[in-house]
Order: C-alpha cells, then sequence, then structure tokens
C-alpha cells in the first residue's frame, strides 16, 4: 500500500480553502454568531476530546460558501452529513434505508474514500504512521453519504485521536469535479495535541476549481462539541482572503427518524451539491471571473500542513 506522503513548503501568504470557488459547494463562512456559540459552548479550552458514543451520527445543518474576489458572490443551503467512527465501523442494522458498503436508499462507501482501495482503518493509520503521528485512538470521519445511489464529495474531514481521546491530527480529503483526489494533513509540529478552535494552515497544491489557480494556502479551523461540528475553511491567495466557506451542523445518532429526515427532508441532495456546483460555475464565467486551466495532480495523495 502505497500512502506516498510530502512535505509542504509553508506558503508566502496565510492559508487557503479546502475548495476553491464554484467547486467547493459543499463548504462555507462560519457567521460570527455561530463561532461565538461554538466557543462559549467550549467549558474548558484544550485538547479536543471524543465525547459522542453512537458510532453513525448525522449532523443537520448549514453550508456556506463566500466569494469575495473580484465580484462578491455568496450563497448557502441547507444539509447533512455524516460522522462515522471508521476504527469500529460495522453495519449492525443501524437504521432503515441505511447501509455500509452495501446497496441502500441512504450509504457510506469506503471506496470513496483514502486511497479507494485499502480498508480505511489500515489506510488512515498507515498515514499517520508514515507522518509519524501518535494517535491509536478513535478515527472519526466527517462526510457526505451516498443519497439513493449518488455521491460528490468536495471535502471530508478525519479526526485522529490518541486512546486518551487527545485529538492528534486532521485530514482534510478534497475531491475535485475531475474525478482526482488529494489530502491535506494537519498536525502539531511538536506532537502535541490540536487545541479546539486551533487555525492550521497547508498550502494549496491541488486543482479544485477554474476559478482559483492553484497557489496560496488554506486556513482550518475545527469545533467539535458534544452536541454540534463546524468546520471553517478559507482559501488565501496572494491579494488576502478569497474564499470563506464552512460547514456546520447538529449530531444526533443516526437512527430511523434522523434516516427519514435525511432522506424526506433533503431526498435530492448530493445530487443538488454537484448541480449547484456547475450552476456557480456558470454565474462565476457569466460575470467574467479568470479562469484558470487544471494542472497536473500532486503526486503524492497525501501532503503535510504547516503552523
Amino acid at each position: 500500500m502505497d500512502v506516498s506522503l510530502a512535505p509542504t513548503q509553508r506558503a508566502a501568504t496565510t492559508p487557503d480553502a479546502v475548495t476553491a470557488s464554484a467547486a467547493v459547494t459543499a463548504s462555507a463562512t462560519v457567521t460570527a454568531s455561530a463561532a461565538a456559540s461554538a466557543a462559549a459552548a467550549i467549558a474548558a479550552p484544550g485538547a479536543a476530546t471524543v465525547r459522542l458514543e453512537a458510532p453513525v451520527q448525522v449532523a443537520f445543518g448549514e453550508i456556506r460558501h463566500t466569494r469575495l474576489r473580484p465580484v462578491r458572490h455568496a450563497f448557502s443551503y441547507p444539509g447533512f452529513f455524516l460522522r462515522l467512527r471508521i476504527d469500529t465501523l460495522a453495519d449492525r442494522g443501524i437504521a432503515p434505508w441505511f447501509g455500509i458498503d452495501r446497496r441502500a436508499l441512504l450509504t457510506f462507501r469506503s471506496a470513496d474514500h483514502g486511497d479507494g482501495r485499502t480498508p480505511l482503518r489500515e489506510w488512515i493509520r498507515a498515514v499517520l504512521a508514515q507522518a509519524g503521528v501518535q494517535a491509536d485512538g478513535p478515527v472519526w470521519l466527517h462526510c457526505f453519504p451516498r443519497v439513493l445511489g449518488y455521491a460528490f464529495k468536495p471535502v471530508s474531514f478525519w479526526f485522529c485521536h490518541r486512546r486518551d481521546g487527545a485529538l492528534m491530527a486532521i485530514v482534510a480529503e478534497v475531491n475535485n469535479t475531475f474525478g482526482e483526489r488529494h489530502c491535506y494533513l494537519l498536525s502539531e509540529t511538536d506532537a502535541s495535541p490540536l487545541k479546539q478552535g486551533r487555525t492550521l494552515q497547508a498550502r494549496k497544491v491541488f486543482h479544485v476549481s477554474p476559478f482559483c489557480s492553484v497557489e496560496g494556502s488554506y486556513r482550518f479551523r475545527f469545533f467539535n462539541l458534544p452536541d454540534r461540528a463546524i468546520a471553517r475553511v478559507d482559501y488565501l491567495d496572494a491579494d488576502g482572503p478569497l474564499l470563506l466557506t464552512s460547514m456546520s451542523g447538529l449530531l444526533e445518532p443516526l437512527g430511523p427518524r434522523a434516516a427519514r429526515r435525511a432522506l424526506f427532508g433533503h431526498p435530492l441532495f448530493t445530487a443538488g451539491v454537484i448541480a449547484r456546483i456547475h450552476w456557480q460555475a456558470v454565474r462565476l464565467w457569466w460575470a467574467r471571473v479568470p479562469f484558470h486551466r487544471k494542472p497536473a495532480p500532486p503526486q503524492a495523495l497525501v501532503t503535510r500542513g504547516h503552523r
């Protein structure tokens, strides 16, 4: 199994966001009130710990996206995402209409993540070991599911913990509309746990949107609370912040009621993700936002972030 890991160099500017322009539809700016409430909900700052026990959870919330230049362009929409404990994942009749690696109306497919071939537990452990990250505890994956067999996943997040619950690394897994995938591994250089809401950075090395060049960097912030999850990813180029994106939701175990809410409340959700991406791309093209040709993807599947 090859999990080639390449270090990224520190960008000259501040970081960038996991999804570029229209092709990032599934991330967006965390509002000031959301960030404030998240901060207030953290009783004591410190290492983020695992507090929810259900192995498969669902978060219902909102996805937001704002482009600042050369024309301001913003949108948001309701949605949902899964939170799964990968190191103990098993299909045990979790909810009607939900399946793991089998046909169902609402599904999680292992091949949609990692290198697409290696069992996910083995893949993420190998990535962490090659990076020298000591994370031998729970691994949680936040991602969009397949709905009616279809999925497009602009970004997914792996949260890798130590046995005592301390969060040691986060892997941001990015897909583009060309069928390519790249991962950014985020951790502290001194091997200390990641703090709740800590700002993490990675140099952009992977093409996502034709309306953003492959330069600049990403800035990440995560809040994982007992009842909610917030991921904020901003993209910065040489002129400063360009995209502000966020994905947030209230968590609950994925049971019969939550599965019905996901399916009947958002029956075309994942198909809508790709439809929105292309619609927003048309609007940016119409606004004459500069277009960038797609370069070759990086040879390494995983690159390291920086402080």
